[in-house]
């Protein structure tokens, strides 16, 4: 990954390209971080850069341990059923508000990002920027800012958990039409079912997590 980090917005540079590692695999799970190096890949000091690791930290993508550094954690079974418990429990209320509040501007950009989402799939990839996008359309639909920025932060740890995993084409299709009944039921203003079928969405992902090496 090549990096080009300029001074203005530093601090906020650096979170996002660290985020960017961590998510990635790039600094893998259970990996630590190594500040020496990583700082001088980036061209920074290390003040700015121990910055990002807090927040990082904060978020859940990072841990922190006295006298040893940052590390990038390894979930058991138990932390991705507690993860899952709470994504779900946010984004079955998020269709639900989505499906209430939506606008046609909301279905043109979920489509759009559905359609993406299969384009790329047809040439073997499924990158998660295309994942986060669609369900950050469907927050935006919703228009609950405290509701989505709780979300995000979840969904980033399911990232994170799945960076280590090899994930099956099988299980990408059936997100993807996940995707689209999710759509119908948001274009139908239909909150009960968007809100089962995000349910059957997040619950597909759990188990695929927790029975992927």
């Amino acid at each position: 990954m090549s990096v080009d980090l300029v001074h203005t917005g530093l601090a906020g540079q650096t979170v996002a390209v660290l985020r960017e590692l961590v998510l990635t695999g790039e600094i893998a799970a259970g990996e630590r971080v190594n500040e020496v190096g990583l700082a001088q890949r980036l061209g920074i000091s290390r003040g700015p850069l121990r910055e990002a690791i807090r927040h990082l930290a904060s978020e859940g993508l990072l841990v922190l341990t006295p006298n040893r550094g940052a590390h990038v954690p390894v979930a058991d079974n138990d932390g991705v059923h507690a993860l899952f418990e709470l994504r779900s429990a946010l984004e079955c209320a998020a269709a639900r508000l989505a499906a209430a509040r939506r606008t046609d501007e909301d279905l043109a950009r979920m489509r759009e990002v559905s359609a993406a989402s299969r384009a790329a799939f047809t040439t073997g990839e499924f990158p998660y920027r295309l994942d986060l996008a669609f369900h950050g359309a469907l927050l935006d639909a919703a228009r609950s800012p405290l509701v989505a920025e709780q979300v995000r932060l979840a969904q980033q740890r399911v990232i994170l958990l799945r960076a280590t995993k090899e994930v099956a084409f099988s299980h990408e299709r059936a997100s993807m039409d996940d995707h689209d009944v999710l759509i119908e039921a948001i274009t139908a203003h239909d909150g009960d079912r968007a809100a089962a079928v995000m349910a059957t969405h997040l619950d597909r992902v759990r188990d695929q997590l927790l029975t992927t090496r």
